[in-house]
């Protein structure tokens, strides 16, 4: 599978639904903060690992932990228009508990996370962001999970796309900031560079956004992150399908910045989750067991 994320739009009730209700219809301030759903399991606070944590940290005693919510099911807001909820939110909940933290969820926009990691604005952030190593360059990355790109069409009339040749021709809705939009962006200029029709490509601030598209026929086809993308359909209720084989595996990481210090706690907790049973139990929540990884790492990209 693969990684990606980013952002908040205002949306209406009536395209609240057709945007098969996976953001917000609430509050849509760009970094307004949310509480988070609870987890599975609520774990311990754990003495080694809240050992690591760096000074400033555990003495303000709040790990703030930048995500955006409209990328189902790893991060969106609840039917109550506040509270973030999904995979990435239950894990920084544990996260923090480990490391002896409350943790405070803050919605941002995908591409404004690494600037406000960098700004001082966030601790560190789960939202379900590829660890690769052009971003290794500016933030830190401790890997969490593991995901892939998938792509989904309309259920009827769509075309069949097998992998990323398949574009030519199309018109694609992708989020902003995300590994999807590179990869569309470098598909277009190989469609051109071979003589094919372009990918045209429609950058939306975020996946509800490229729902949208999709299903008004504005755009062919959308991609995704796998479990996304799949969580999609499902909730599409017949309206979109899966097509061709999900690629590009990669892993997600929390982004950390570089000069925090919070690396090894992180590291520390993370494997701490996995050790208590938490880390299984929050994954088979959701149903995105088959992501799951054994070995976290340090700055643990791929490519």
């Amino acid at each position: 599978m693969s990684l990606r994320k980013l952002r908040r739009a205002a949306w209406p009730a009536a395209l609240c639904t057709l945007v098969l209700g996976l953001a917000a219809c609430g509050d849509d301030d760009d970094a307004g903060s949310g509480d988070s759903a609870s987890t599975a399991t609520t774990p311990a606070r754990n003495a080694e690992v809240a050992a690591k944590v760096p000074a400033p940290i555990a003495s303000k005693g709040t790990l703030t932990v930048a995500t955006d919510a409209a990328y189902a099911p790893m991060e969106f807001i609840a039917p109550d228009g506040k509270t973030i909820q999904g995979m990435d939110a239950d894990l920084a909940k544990a996260l923090g508990t480990v490391m002896g933290l409350r943790t405070r969820m803050v919605n941002s926009g995908f591409d404004a996370i690494i600037p406000g990691l960098q700004g001082g604005k966030f601790d560190v952030a789960m939202s379900a962001m590829t660890d690769d190593k052009e971003r290794e360059k500016v933030v830190d990355f401790v890997t969490y999970f593991s995901a892939g790109t998938s792509f989904f069409t309309k259920a009827t009339g769509g075309p069949q796309i097998e992998d990323l040749g398949d574009l030519c021709g199309e018109k694609v809705a992708v989020q902003k900031g995300t590994t999807q939009a590179a990869d569309a962006t470098a598909q277009d200029k190989k469609c051109r560079a071979d003589g094919e029709p372009r990918a045209t490509l429609l950058i939306l601030p975020d996946q509800p956004a490229a729902n949208l598209a999709l299903s008004s026929g504005r755009a062919t086809v959308s991609m995704a992150d796998s479990p996304v993308a799949a969580y999609q359909v499902k909730q599409s209720k017949g309206r979109f399908k899966l097509s061709g084989e999900s690629y590009g595996t990669a892993p997600y990481g929390v982004a950390i910045p570089k000069d925090s210090g919070l690396q090894e706690a992180v590291l520390a907790g993370i494997e701490e989750l996995m050790e208590n049973g938490t880390y299984m139990e929050v994954l088979e929540k959701w149903g995105l067991q088959d992501g799951a990884i054994d070995d976290p790492q340090i700055n643990g990209a791929t490519s």
